[in-house]
């Protein structure tokens, strides 16, 4: 696949996720971030073809490449054992994730909040991951993520693991910030047309929800959902008493 812009190439590179085989680099670019680009692949011994923006224009697929391409495999995702292994694992469920630019942006919040480890339900993403990639701003290659096809169990063996797991849901419910976010934790946040199954419902410790400072009632979409509760895990645990 083709993978475009100095953002969505940098990650491709530096996340260890994926393998890249050719870089594609405007020959007129001798910028900073360029030089990054050429040692990075160098050392990574990629291949790289310094070519015209017109023939970087014929590559790519959209305009806002800024000269910069390269040629990647599909994305590796993770074990999940790996899950539980970070120091205080910050862990976050995502169910009901259609569109690639909503997920990239939630992926963007979740791994801009200390998210350590997000579980999706297993699919077939591929065709999609340039568009995830650009969204995220390049969180998709960073961020340890593990695909599952049965994630009530699989937060169960968190929970084994010394994790909480809280789900956002506003019924029987107590706002997200009285909640303790300090230790090992897993959020499971839900999509805006299905929310979360019950599966994962049942399978979590205690629901949460976000506080409004007004009487609306329709909820936040899975990034803004995402972006509450993953900055407020990072309050907790960086700036709270």
């Amino acid at each position: 696949m083709i993978l475009e812009g100095s953002i969505s190439v940098k990650a491709a590179l530096l996340g260890n996720h994926r393998s890249v085989e050719t870089l594609y680099l405007d020959e007129l670019r001798h910028d900073k971030e360029a030089s990054f680009l050429l040692k990075t692949a160098d050392h990574a011994g990629v291949k790289v073809i310094r070519c015209s923006r017109a023939e970087i224009d014929i590559l790519a697929q959209g305009r806002t490449h800024g000269g910069v391409l390269c040629e990647a495999g599909p994305r590796r995702y993770d074990a999940e054992e790996e899950l539980c292994q970070s120091k205080n694992p910050f862990i976050a469920v995502l169910e009901g994730a259609e569109d690639p630019y909503n997920l990239g942006y939630v992926i963007r919040a979740l791994y801009s909040g200390g998210c350590t480890g997000l579980v999706l339900r297993k699919r077939d993403w591929s065709h999609a991951e340039p568009v995830i990639l650009k969204a995220s701003a390049g969180a998709f290659d960073y961020l340890p993520i593990v695909e599952s096809e049965a994630i009530p169990s699989l937060i169960l063996r968190t929970k084994e693991a010394g994790v909480r797991a809280y789900a956002a849901m506003r019924r029987d419910a107590r706002p997200c910030y009285e909640a303790d976010f300090k230790g090992s934790v897993l959020i499971a946040i839900g999509g805006e047309m299905r929310g979360l199954s019950a599966g994962v419902l049942s399978a979590c410790d205690e629901n949460i929800y976000i506080p409004y400072a007004n009487d609306f009632r329709n909820a936040l979409n899975a990034a803004g959902a995402a972006a509450v509760l993953g900055f407020e895990v990072n309050r907790q645990r960086n700036y709270g008493n």
